[in-house]
């Protein structure tokens, strides 16, 4: 029987294997394996008479049933018996052999059978292989093929075949006419010599030792003189290759005079074949062996080969391997193999051969040579050790290659050098500078290159000489004498900078070594290295490269590590000032990036640094050395100006410490003979070398600047330059600038109390001397832009130290006018409608600081100052303008940086005049210059001066100091200057207005006696206006000017008042008109309290009102309407509201602007909105009305009243005023708008108003608000809850897309659903009220509204809320009491707020819990609920009861539920099946009372949850987890318990199959009597619609098979099963069909 059941289950798969699924056919093969495993002979026999009784099954599925058999026998062969091996050997035989032409998949998998079988079976394997093997008869090409395979397979079992095997085989060969019998003939050749070598070296292992090589080598050169002779010449390429590859393992067995003989003809013949084949890996691998078979006999004749060998080979690796195609590069290695064999054979020849093609022109040629080179140095060292000199020579040439891959093939060989001692002969120096030249290289501009460039860069040879020359000095031992102290040669030259990371850390690195070694104090031997850089050239070379620490890889940090290590070389006293300091110096660069250092810090650290080392070695001749050094290499940095730069500085700090006057002198000189003065950073930093030096060397310092110019040096360089006339002028004034500076620096660095004295009569003087030139004794202005740059520096620098002098006010600066007045020259002659050079910003600065110094200016002085300054920077051009004017230019500053420069040093200069002033007076002064450009047409000019006016106002208010109360005389005129720019069309303008006029007030209390920390409220309140006045909005800039005039009109003093209002009257001709009327607005605002009078008739009045609205669109005419509107209202709410009310919907703007006034005082608006709610509430909210067009149908038409009303209280609220009226009727005002709501969705205008409503949304664009009643119910309401504070409320309903839900006839109750919820959260304390005007809704006849106040109290239900406030049980009962309501979805809302009790009152749903358990079984058992509603909700909330009910209300009810939501389990719908699966979770806490009952529920469900793990549905997936983690408890199974709890964690990914492969185990471990019932419950999933869960049920049954004991498996009706499954295995889907194979394969265990 069981028998028979493997065989069907056999049957059954090779019968699918006909599927077209290339996944369905691997998962047969694998199924079969596994049946194989379990009944590896059983499956054998079934698949040999399968295919025997189906002779005419197409080969592809033959195939799969083979292969299937090769891995049953491959993985079982040790248990086959001698019966089974013969009827596998004797199918397989037929089966490749069946068909006489080559059918390569079928008949190679038959083949690969025998071969498995072979491994135990050779001899039976050979028996019935051979019976097709016969003398005289061409075999089967797969005999042959089967023949090789066994040889290489079983080595020991097969070589002994061998012998008979060449004997048959050698007479066939001739018989061969086919290329593919030929080639199968050459395979079985290499596979035969093969394995013979690899029989013959293991002799001591081999059944018969006596085997010798001599046994084949006849039958082998028999086959070789066909193969050579006749097939090598054949015209098709595979055959040649096939005889190549052969020939390899078959030179080796030939006998050896027949190799020796045959040698001059077969190297020659394979040689050849490299022409023919561009594939040349087969060929490269067959000579190489070849080739060592020759060298193993000793040949004589492979001397005369080996010119052509080289020849042939050499162009083999000088074409480039292409790492795409794997065979180039094993092709490369097996030619450099060939190599290797001929290098140790014959070294001189091979390097005569090679090494002149080092001088090849052909890129290619020079670059394969040297990689020849690498491997026979690596691979031939014995014979390579006296060809040393000879080979280091040779590389002279190479040396000097430009190309990088010759470069980097020559970084290779040198590497291989450096291991094997060729770098310490003579000539190995040459190799280390070529390294380091490469290391040195500069980067590239990255280039556009073709896809198929070849060309490496220099970074790529730049990379691999820094990683080589790291890995010698750090890895190769022998390399260190080489190298230390070698490479301190190349630390110096600056062609060698972009090395000098990679060569300090080489250096450090082998330093550190040497001190290990005990050779500390004498690191640096000078006596025995005459070449080395000296201890001033190393500090200076490494000090100077750490100023750019993040250059070239961060050099900074490594040559200050290698400085450090060095401390003994460059002076004893060092050692303990740098083991302190150089860390802190590297732990600064390795903790910044680039960008985060500061230069400027950076330079000041290492200058610290250098001091500090000065004075630590305190040796006066050391220092002179080291000062001269650093002199003689100022020459070597041209082209690096940052770097030069700080040299200078350096010298300038060295000079300092020096104690010989004569040589600071003396060098000075040579400094200023010496200096590029064409170059800005060479400029700069020898004035800063003479500014750092006359710190400590003032009087030689000066001294040397004024023997410079009367030196022959600067007079043979005026007079030099002179000849050339068009250079003259220009190098001569370079010189000079350079001077000028160099004073500016000498006055700013000097001790304060030596230079005073000197700075009129030495210094000034020098300077005017160099700036001023005479021709024919007229002084000549000069129009050289640097040397008014320097000059202008140079006075700022002296400026400052004046300043900083301490004495500054006993200074008198009697060149103070004149200097000034230089400035302002300067500054007039620069253009006025562009700014292109930083003159104005420089001499303004300058200004800034003389201005302070005394004596005062004279008021014309200080009026042309300031007029030149404001008139240079106001009235450019804006910046915009600017760039386009000159964006062909290349400025070296950004525009935008030198605008707000100049901006910011006309600020401090009017700031430092102010200063010497700072009076009402001074202020007044001040404004009168600034007053035109303040009120100037271009906004542009009233831009700049109102910013400059707010940093002058707030600098006075800083500054002031207030001793004796006086009046501020001329605020009026000022607040009137400042405060209608409040409405400026420019943004910026606006802004700098408010604190202006801020300031003054504060000046104004400060005036009054008002301490200066005072801070008064009003006044503050400016500040917050800011906001509102960064976008134009007139709304926010009338409310602004309001509240400013209001503060002005509190803090104005009584006697300025009348002045104020007649300074703003003056303000109304202002050319800005929003400035107009900001004035007007402030005006009216100032005079509010004098009131208005009142017409006699309101409604004319009225009407009037809105005409002049309509006829002139002035802000001014509009406030003043206003007021007068509310004015009326305040006397005649009625008619007022009567009046608007009657005006024609929709409202236009004007009428609206009329509503929004009402909004003004609270009280009043609280009486209009009362009137407003009456009118919405006393008429019906819709009329049916009749529509003919769609038969006996009708549709809802709004009724007019409630309509106006609701849009005139949208009008009222939408104004903020409104907000205290509003807050006072909430509750009235969110009831009556919420239910206004409710019966305003679907309904339609009045057709009247529906064209007006059209003409009117056409007319006013986008801005218009709609009419229809809905949209206006929800603007209204919206208003009202921002109006009424609830804002958050607004916000919390609108990110959740509620008003357009609530607008959703279908989806009106999720909407009110969300605000309800919106409600508890932020607005809880307006409820009870809410509450008890709603409640009697709950019985409207407006089905609506009892929707709509259904869902509000089953959303407040969920709230905790309605329990704080006491609301609960009312809300309850009330909501409990619609649940036969004839509306279903008031029933669905109704179950959905008693189940949101447990959300908001937890504890009080065990008080309920009888009553709220029935609500819910009752709503299951709902009869008028035909898409389940009602009950899905039932489900829903009944899952959120049960937290919180008590046992013993749900325990009478448990079984009930269980079975009454079993269906649901696979509903349709995902929510039904989510709800039910969420509830069966909950329910399975409460089953211990009724434990068996429930447990038979749980298996019932087991299945059904397992396999909905595969549910299309995420959340049904989830709901799964959940079931079963809450169920696993009651399962009384341990193990299922956990795996549940691990692995169905939320969130956590499963890996279905391992875990239903786990869930079997145990369920079959503990429940195994459950087997047919599990089984039997999944053959029903066979049908579902799911492909996910008709996957799985198969899979699940699979494993259970697994895992069931023997004793159990009787349970399962197998024919009914397999039946199934075998109907399951023409599903259309080949997932399905995979599982269902792999099942099959497993039913094996219960057969």
């Amino acid at each position: 029987m069981m028998e028979s059941r493997i065989k069907r289950l056999a049957t059954t798969l090779m019968d699918a294997t006909t599927d077209k699924a290339p996944q369905v056919q691997e998962q047969i093969y694998t199924a079969l394996c596994y049946l194989g495993e379990s009944e590896p002979e059983e499956i054998l026999h079934c698949c040999d008479a399968y295919l025997r009784q189906h002779d005419k099954l197409a080969y592809p599925h033959r195939v799969i049933i083979l292969k299937a058999m090769e891995t049953v026998v491959r993985n079982n062969i040790a248990l086959l018996d001698k019966s089974t091996a013969k009827v596998v050997i004797f199918l397989a035989s037929n089966e490749m052999t069946k068909s006489k032409e080559v059918i390569r998949d079928w008949q190679q998998a038959a083949s690969s059978v025998l071969v498995a079988v072979g491994q135990r079976f050779i001899n039976k394997v050979m028996e019935e292989v051979l019976t097709k093997f016969q003398p005289g008869i061409l075999p089967h090409y797969f005999v042959l093929q089967t023949f090789a395979d066994l040889s290489v397979s079983n080595v020991f079992g097969m070589v002994p075949f061998l012998n008979s095997i060449l004997g048959t085989m050698l007479p066939m060969l001739g018989m061969a006419k086919q290329d593919h019998m030929k080639s199968v003939f050459c395979y079985a050749l290499q596979r035969f010599s093969e394995s013979i070598q690899e029989y013959l070296a293991n002799l001591d292992q081999a059944p018969d030792p006596t085997v010798r090589k001599d046994t084949f080598s006849n039958d082998i050169f028999s086959a070789y003189e066909v193969l050579f002779n006749s097939w090598l010449q054949h015209r098709e390429a595979k055959l040649r290759l096939a005889v190549v590859e052969a020939m390899g393992p078959m030179s080796h067995l030939l006998p050896g005079e027949k190799l020796e003989e045959h040698l001059p003809k077969l190297i020659p013949g394979i040689l050849a074949l490299y022409k023919k084949h561009t594939e040349a890996f087969y060929i490269s691998k067959s000579l190489c062996q070849i080739l060592e078979a020759s060298v193993n006999i000793g040949s004589r004749s492979l001397d005369v080969q080996l010119d052509p060998l080289l020849g042939t080979l050499h162009p083999q690796i000088c074409a480039p391997a292409d790492p795409a195609v794997p065979l180039t590069v094993k092709n490369h290695t097996e030619v450099l193999r060939c190599f290797t064999v001929l290098a140790c054979s014959f070294p001189d020849r091979v390097l005569a051969f090679l090494l002149p093609k080092l001088e090849s022109s052909n890129e290619r040629t020079r670059v394969g040579t040297l990689l020849i080179m690498r491997q026979i140095i690596n691979s031939a060292p014995s014979q390579m050790e006296i060809k040393k000199p000879f080979i280091l020579s040779s590389m002279k040439l190479p040396l000097q290659d430009s190309n990088n891959k010759v470069k980097r093939a020559l970084v290779q060989v040198i590497s291989a050098m450096a291991h094997h001692g060729y770098l310490e002969q003579p000539g190995g120096e040459a190799m280390v500078e070529f390294l380091v030249r490469q290391c040195a290289l500069a980067s590239e501009l990255p280039k556009k290159q073709a896809p198929d460039a070849e060309d490496l860069t220099s970074d790529s040879v730049q990379s691999i000489s820094t990683s080589t020359l790291f890995l010698l000095s750090t890895t190769v031992d022998r390399m260190n004498n080489v190298l230390w102290p070698y490479l301190l040669e190349f630390v110096t030259p600056i062609q060698f900078t972009n090395a000098l990371t990679p060569l300090c850390r080489s250096l450090m690195y082998l330093a550190m070594k040497k001190e290990e070694e005990g050779e500390n104090a004498s690191l640096i031997r000078y006596d025995v290295n005459a070449n080395l850089p000296s201890p001033y050239a190393l500090t200076t070379r490494l000090l100077i490269v750490s100023s750019q620490p993040h250059a070239g890889a961060c050099r900074g940090a490594a040559a200050l590590r290698l400085l450090h290590v060095l401390h003994g070389s460059v002076h004893p006293s060092l050692g303990p000032l740098w083991s302190k300091r150089v860390p802190v110096l590297v732990e600064h660069i390795e903790e910044s990036t680039e960008q985060a250092l500061s230069q400027q810090e950076w330079e000041e650290k290492l200058l610290q640094f250098l001091q500090e080392t000065l004075a630590a070695i305190a040796d006066g001749a050391w220092i002179g050395h080291f000062v001269v050094e650093m002199s003689r290499q100022l020459s070597s940095y041209n082209g690096f100006p940052m770097e030069k730069n700080f040299l200078y500085k350096c010298i300038g700090t060295t000079l300092g410490a020096c104690t010989s006057k004569d040589l600071v002198r003396k060098q000075l000189q040579e400094l200023l003979e010496t200096a590029r003065y064409h170059e800005e950073a060479e400029r700069e930093g020898l004035a800063s070398c003479f500014g750092v030096c006359a710190a400590q060397h003032l009087e030689e310092t000066l001294a040397t600047l004024e023997g410079f110019v009367g030196s022959d040096v600067f007079r043979k360089s005026v007079g030099l330059f002179s000849i050339f006339k068009d250079r003259s002028d220009n190098e001569v004034e370079r010189i000079k600038s350079t001077l000028i500076l160099c004073y500016g620096y000498v006055a700013a660095r000097a001790p304060k109390e030596l230079v005073l004295s000197r700075i009129e009569a030495d210094i000034l003087r020098n300077i005017f001397q160099y700036f001023n030139t005479k021709v024919l004794g007229i002084k000549v202005e000069t129009k050289d832009l640097t040397l008014k740059l320097c000059l202008i520096r140079s006075i700022c620098m002296i400026s400052q130290a004046i300043c900083k002098g301490g004495k500054c006010g006993d200074f008198s600066f009697s060149r103070k006018a004149e200097l000034v007045a230089q400035m302002v020259e300067f500054m007039k002659a620069e253009p006025q409608d562009t700014m292109r050079t930083p003159v104005r910003q420089r001499a303004m600065i300058t200004c800034t600081y003389l201005v302070i110094l005394e004596p005062h200016l004279s008021d014309p002085d200080r009026t042309e100052l300031i007029d030149t300054c404001l008139a240079g920077v106001l009235a450019l051009p804006p910046l915009e303008l600017a760039k386009d004017r000159e964006e062909n230019g290349t400025d070296a500053i950004p525009k935008e940086v030198l605008y707000g420069d100049t901006m910011s040093a006309l600020k401090d200069l009017l700031k430092s005049l102010l200063q010497r002033n700072l009076t009402p007076h001074g202020l007044q002064d001040m404004f009168a210059h600034l007053g035109p450009w303040i009120k100037s047409s271009k906004d542009h000019e009233r831009q700049r001066a109102v910013e400059v006016s707010a940093a002058l106002l707030d600098f006075y208010l800083s500054a002031l100091n207030v001793s004796t109360v006086i009046p501020f005389y001329n605020l009026s005129v000022l607040i009137a200057l400042f405060s209608p720019r409040c409405s400026d069309s420019v943004a910026s303008v606006r802004l700098h207005a408010v604190d202006c006029v801020y300031c003054l007030l504060y000046i104004q209390l400060c005036y009054e006696g008002f301490a200066r920390d005072h801070r008064d409220e009003m006044v503050e309140g400016l500040k917050a206006l800011k906001k509102g006045l960064e976008e134009p909005d007139f709304t926010v800039l009338f409310h602004t000017c309001n509240n400013m005039a209001m503060v002005i009109g509190k803090r104005i003093p009584p006697d300025q008042l009348m002045s104020l209002l007649l300074a703003l009257f003056e303000g109304l001709g202002d050319p800005d008109r929003n400035c107009s009327r900001a004035a007007t607005v402030m005006i009216n605002s100032l005079l509010k309290e004098r009131g208005a009078v009142l017409q006699e008739k309101v409604p004319d009045i009225m009407s009037i009102i809105h005409s002049k609205l309509e006829e002139v669109d002035e802000e001014h005419i509009r406030k003043a309407a206003q007021q007068t509107v509310y004015i009326l209202a305040s006397q005649h709410k009625s008619v007022v509201v009567s009046s608007l009310l009657g005006s024609a919907l929709p409202f236009d703007s004007h009428t609206c602007t009329m509503w929004r006034s009402l909004a003004t005082e609270p009280t009043l608006t609280s009486q209009i909105l009362e009137q407003l709610l009456e009118k919405v509430n006393r008429d019906v909210p819709y009329k049916e009305s009749k529509c003919f067009l769609l038969g006996s149908g009708s549709e809802r038409i709004a009724t007019p009243l409630p309509l106006a009303a609701t849009c005139a209280l949208y009008e009222i609220m939408s104004a903020p005023e409104a907000g205290p009226a509003v807050l006072g009727l909430y509750a009235p005002l969110f009831v009556t708008l919420l239910l206004r709501l409710s019966c305003s969705v679907g309904v339609q205008l009045p057709k009247s108003l529906q064209s007006r409503e059209r003409r009117s949304s056409s007319s006013q664009g986008p801005a218009a608000r709609s009419l229809h009643p809905c949209s206006s119910a929800v603007e209204t309401l919206k208003a009202m809850l921002v109006r009424g504070g609830s804002e958050e409320v607004a916000r919390a309903v609108d990110s959740a897309g509620a008003w357009d839900l609530m607008a959703s006839p279908e989806r009106h109750h999720d909407g009110i659903t969300v605000l309800a919820g919106a409600m508890a959260r932020h607005a809880g304390p307006r409820l009870p009220m809410i509450v008890k005007d709603l409640i009697p809704t709950l019985s409207s006849v407006f089905d609506s509204q009892r929707i709509t106040t259904t869902a509000f109290f089953a959303e407040l239900l969920g709230s905790n809320v309605v329990n704080d406030l006491m609301l609960l049980e009312t809300v309850m009962d009330n909501t409990a009491g619609r649940q036969k309501d004839p509306c279903t979805l008031v029933r669905m809302l109704v179950l959905r707020g008693l189940g949101n009790v447990a959300a908001g009152s937890p504890e009080k749903v065990r008080k309920h819990g009888a009553k709220l358990l029935a609500s819910m079984v009752n709503g299951m058992d709902d009869k008028d609920d035909p898409h389940n509603l009602v009950a899905l909700e039932a489900m829903s909330s009944l899952s959120k009861l049960l937290d919180h009910v008590e046992e013993r209300d749900i325990q009478s009810m448990l079984l009930h539920i269980a079975i009454r939501i079993r269906p649901f389990f696979d509903s349709e719908q995902p929510r039904l099946r989510h709800s039910s699966i969420v509830l069966f979770g909950h329910l399975s806490r409460f089953s211990h009372g009724h434990r068996e009952v429930f447990f038979e529920q749980i298996l019932n469900g087991l299945v059904t949850l397992l396999l909905h793990l595969q549910d299309p549905q995420p959340e049904v997936v989830n709901a799964c987890k959940f079931a079963l983690r809450m169920c696993g408890p009651s399962m009384g199974c341990e193990g299922l318990r956990d795996m549940f709890r691990n692995h169905l964690r939320e969130g956590r990914s499963l890996h279905y199959g391992e875990f239903i492969n786990n869930v079997c185990k145990h369920l079959m471990q503990s429940y195994p009597e459950m087997l047919n019932r599990l089984i039997l419950t999944n053959l029903f999933y066979f049908k579902s619609n799911w492909v996910e869960i008709r996957a799985a049920a198969p899979m699940f049954i699979g494993f259970l098979v697994l895992h069931v004991d023997e004793d159990h498996c009787p349970q399962v009706d197998l024919d009914q099963l397999i039946s199934a499954l075998n109907l399951l295995l023409k599903d259309p889907v080949p997932s399905v069909r995979m599982k269902v194979a792999e099942t099959l394969g497993r039913l094996v265990r219960i057969l």
